[in-house]
């Protein structure tokens, strides 16, 4: 049996208990260690490293604690100020390092500060606890590092600027799961859609990507699916997207024509032998596809395709990706494909991927 894993508690939850170490230390106690309630009930005993007074308020330092999930945010320090207002609930701003919404379908409006519900729920549950409900402040959260770790997350493409977003649903943070990690990717799917883009196109990593943007598509429309393909267009079937464009590398797109919609090669694998069989349809002889299973990647397969004239497999294959992706939604999203190389070059695309291609006027060539 493998050892169990520890929870931690999300930068949301920090916040929270950082509000709530300056608001006691205020009152004129010094705690060393807060207890705050998890918003599903959990009850989080937080270490606090430092309150001190500041001109307007009282600012607590927190040690952010993922526990064993790889979150990008452990052991940085979180920073709560609590500044009073006469009037007017709590107002949340962002300092250093915490971004600001600049796109609609985000759970905070644009213009705000990337604080999301959850947080800002937990926060206020903890001030009202020592302050009672109607008291009236300034929440200013900090994350020094916010701005560099920014870049290593999905906020540069969800609109979220100059900083990290502090999320958590409870407050308590679980080693991350499969389910929750592509959960986090289909915020996109609403972003793009509230930017008016009810066609989006799906890109499996930053190869597709670069390529696409090269290309002239519009990188507002564009969904990072990672490997779960299959996971994404269900999800856009389910936000009622009318259109998809497949767009990427030819050794991950090659795997949906196989019916493979998790593409990481440790789970699913048919490149080669999908290569092979097309390629065997339209006329390759034996020989020719012993070399392209013999073939340590799809790009040292292309050789053997080109050398036997037979390019056009690469526009059969990408009708036969799309056809396999709609059938997966149940013919609820129009799907095309269109394939790449490494370089960029563009192996085939079928007529749906033409029609939405046209649509954005693109100029791949």
């Amino acid at each position: 049996m493998g050892k169990e894993l520890r929870s931690g508690y999300t930068t949301g939850a920090c916040a929270a208990a950082g509000a709530k170490a300056g608001l006691l230390f205020l009152k004129g106690e010094y705690c060393q260690q807060v207890e705050i309630t998890a918003l599903d009930g959990t009850r989080l005993l937080i270490p606090v490293k430092d309150v001190k007074k500041t001109e307007g308020g009282v600012v607590a330092e927190i040690i952010k604690d993922s526990g064993d999930d790889p979150d990008i945010t452990n052991g940085v320090s979180i920073f709560t100020e609590v500044r009073e207002l006469a009037s007017g609930g709590i107002v949340y701003k962002a300092g250093e390092g915490i971004g600001t919404v600049t796109r609609a379908g985000l759970s905070v409006p644009p213009g705000e500060p990337a604080i999301n519900p959850g947080p800002r729920q937990l926060i206020a549950q903890e001030i009202a606890g020592i302050m009672g409900r109607c008291y009236s402040c300034e929440v200013i959260i900090s994350i020094p590092k916010g701005k560099e770790l920014a870049k290593k997350t999905l906020n540069p493409i969800l609109g979220v600027e100059g900083g990290i977003s502090v999320i958590g649903t409870t407050g308590v943070l679980r080693p991350m799961s499969e389910d929750a990690f592509k959960n986090s990717l289909v915020p996109q799917i609403e972003v793009a859609k509230a930017a008016g883009y009810s066609t989006q196109i799906f890109v499996p990593g930053k190869i597709g990507e670069r390529i696409a943007v090269q290309g002239g598509l519009p990188l507002e429309a564009m969904v990072q699916t990672s490997n779960f393909i299959g996971f994404m267009l269900e999800a856009a079937a389910d936000k009622g997207l009318e259109r998809v464009l497949l767009f990427g590398h030819i050794g991950k797109l090659a795997k949906v024509a196989a019916g493979v919609f998790h593409t990481h090669n440790r789970v699913g694998d048919a490149r080669l032998e999908t290569l092979a069989a097309y390629s065997a349809a339209e006329g390759m002889p034996p020989e020719g596809v012993r070399r392209i299973l013999k073939a340590i990647t799809t790009e040292d397969a292309l050789p053997v395709i080109e050398e036997y004239g037979l390019q056009r497999v690469y526009s059969i294959i990408a009708a036969r990706a799309s056809a396999r992706a709609m059938r997966l939604v149940f013919d609820k999203v129009k799907i095309g494909t269109v394939m790449v190389t490494l370089k960029g070059e563009l192996l085939g695309m079928d007529k749906t991927a033409e029609e939405i291609g046209r649509d954005f006027h693109w100029n791949i060539e």
